[in-house]
Order: structure tokens, then C-alpha cells, then sequence
């Protein structure tokens, strides 16, 4: 009888420390949930790691709205830790003749997605394919596979990327000034040029598609690239100015300057950073 009282005693210890065991685990995991956004998880400098995150995509393509929603999340939410996700959306204008003209697509567009296609040694390109600091890419709806690319891309060492809207005015009133400043810029490849991108996204934008595979929904999109243009090769630091046109049509309080550096032949973004333009509305 002894013996059994002994043994049903440590058999409930044992159960007890279990329990604790799994408790503290369980309130520890978000911590070490390298996908759980945590303040505290930052780089050295107590900044956020830039990771541009692209999203090739078309209005007339049925598998597209979950990658479009995907993206708004990681635009939105910023749910890797430590990691600022700047996001790029591109329509591209390949899926314009099969019953729906994309209004935001763009063969500029097509012919960038043609260009990393190239660069993956791919002979097909298709829509959603998303594109991770020029270096990765997959499926665009995949949310584990783009959580797990930007938390790798983000431990890269990034050139200090600063792009800001200046007070000077200027000759016309749809112009915005930026001034941009590039430090500390990580060696580029053998061989290969460093240029610097600029580009300007829109978000809030809506459609109701009325033909083609998405008939009939209402979509949504964030991060849409209005303009994209190279700004000139790098070769080290830069400190530069330059202006940009406003079109009429776009929502100025829902628009971004990016401002990227990527290696012309291996596409590798080597920093980034971005600025809303909902501040010069004040």
C-alpha cells in the first residue's frame, strides 16, 4: 500500500512539472516565432531590416486576389519581426487580351518580370509569382514560403537607404522634391553595376471587373506601382535630389516614394527604403 501511495505521489509531480513545462514553452513560442512582429527584435541601430518584397499580378488572372491579399498584409501588418517590408505590386499587361485591360498594368512591367525569369533560369513566367530582394521567388499566395524568404533576405547586410520629402518648392505644382542619401553600400558582385530605383506606389485602389476570369468580384489592391524609373548607376555613397510628378488621377494621401539600389545583372536589392507622401499633404 505504501508503495502504491508512493508511486501514484511522484506519478502527480511528474504530471505537475509536465504541466509547467508546457506552460512556459507555450508562452514563450511567439517570442521565437521568427513570423510574431516584435518590437524589441530590431537591428543593432534599433532600426527594422528593409526587404522589398514585389508582386507580379494581373486584374484578369483568377489565382492573383489571394497573392494581392497576401501582400496587403505584409504591407499592412509588417508581421515578420525586426523586417520592414516595402512592397512593390506589378501589374503586368500580358493578360490584357484574354477579356479584361488591367488598368494599372503596364508592359514595363512584363518585361521586368521577363528579365527575372532570365535571372532564375526560368523559360515560362506567370501570375502571382512573387520576388524577394531580387533573389527568391515563388508562388505569390504562398504565405509560409514569403515569410520564411523575408526573414532570410532581411539577415543580408543593407546599404542605409534614406529618401525624404524636401521643403524646397518648385516650378510646378503636381512636382513633389525628394532628397535621397545611400551609405554604407555593401560590395557589389563582380562585374556587376549598382543602380538606384525609384518608385512610386498607390494604395486603396479598386476595381469591379466585369469580363474575364475574375468577372463579377471587386478587387482591391495595395502597393501599386504608378512609376518605376532608374535613377543612375552607384558606385558608393550618394546624396542626391530630384523631383516627381503627381498624375491628376492619383489619391495623393495613399501614395509612397520607394527608393531601392539593385545590382543591374543579378537583380540583388541591396537596400531600400520608402516615405509616404500623406506627410507634405500638411
Amino acid at each position: 500500500m505504501v508503495t502504491a501511495m508512493k508511486f501514484r505521489f511522484i506519478i502527480s509531480i511528474s504530471a505537475l512539472i509536465a504541466a509547467f513545462v508546457f506552460l512556459f514553452l507555450a508562452f514563450r513560442w511567439p517570442a521565437r516565432n521568427p513570423e510574431a512582429a516584435n518590437p524589441s527584435d530590431l537591428a543593432g541601430n534599433g532600426t527594422r531590416s528593409p526587404v522589398l518584397v514585389e508582386l507580379f499580378t494581373s486584374e484578369g488572372c483568377s489565382s492573383c486576389p489571394p497573392a494581392d491579399e497576401l501582400l496587403t498584409r505584409l504591407d499592412q501588418s509588417q508581421p515578420v519581426a525586426g523586417v520592414e517590408v516595402i512592397a512593390l505590386s506589378e501589374h503586368v499587361d500580358y493578360w490584357n487580351r484574354l477579356g479584361w485591360a488591367d488598368p494599372f498594368s503596364s508592359a514595363q512591367f512584363s518585361e521586368r518580370q521577363n528579365d527575372y525569369a532570365g535571372l532564375f533560369g526560368s523559360d515560362e513566367i506567370y501570375t502571382p509569382q512573387m520576388v524577394v530582394d531580387g533573389r527568391v521567388q515563388f508562388v505569390g499566395s504562398n504565405s509560409s514560403r514569403a515569410s520564411a524568404a523575408i526573414a532570410t533576405a532581411a539577415r543580408d547586410a543593407k546599404a542605409e537607404v534614406t529618401v525624404t520629402l524636401a521643403k524646397r518648392p518648385t516650378s510646378l505644382a503636381d512636382e513633389v522634391p525628394i532628397d535621397i542619401h545611400v551609405a554604407n553600400l555593401p560590395s557589389v558582385s563582380a562585374g556587376d553595376t549598382a543602380e538606384l530605383m525609384l518608385a512610386i506606389t498607390e494604395s486603396g485602389l479598386r476595381s469591379n471587373v466585369s469580363r474575364g476570369e475574375n468577372s463579377g468580384r471587386k478587387l482591391t489592391h495595395t502597393a501599386v506601382v504608378r512609376k518605376l524609373a532608374g535613377l543612375g548607376s552607384l558606385s558608393g555613397s550618394f546624396n542626391g535630389e530630384t523631383t516627381m510628378r503627381i498624375e491628376k488621377q492619383w489619391n495623393r494621401s495613399n501614395l509612397r516614394v520607394v527608393v531601392f539600389v539593385q545590382e543591374r545583372a543579378s537583380r540583388r536589392v541591396l537596400g531600400a527604403a520608402s516615405v509616404s507622401l500623406a506627410a507634405s499633404e500638411a
